[in-house]
């Protein structure tokens, strides 16, 4: 199965990592496939350098280390292929269902 999770799983796993997250973690790379999209990337280093900017290099050792697919987000999606609460989770879903 491939398994994608969005930013906020991410942020916790990076800021506040705990033996819970690396069960989870470990769980997903050994017996599925862990996708992450260029969007969630993106975002994910958006957040970390507006609310934790001294976090910020800890992306790069902790995107390195994982393994993981990395699946292109356009920048431009066909508007109002399905309802969504927060618009701005378009990109995450539109790419996980694309």
């Amino acid at each position: 199965m491939r398994i994608m999770l969005d930013t906020n799983i991410l942020i916790s796993m990076l800021l506040f990592p705990s033996v819970q997250f690396r069960k989870i973690l470990d769980y997903i790379t050994r017996n599925h496939k862990l996708v992450l999209s260029s969007f969630i990337i993106d975002e994910l280093t958006a957040v970390v350098a507006r609310k934790f900017p001294k976090k910020r290099y800890a992306i790069d050792s902790f995107l390195s280390d994982l393994s993981y697919e990395l699946v292109y987000t356009p920048r431009h999606m066909p508007g109002n292929l399905f309802n969504i609460r927060d618009i701005n989770d378009y990109p995450v879903l539109y790419t996980a269902i694309y």
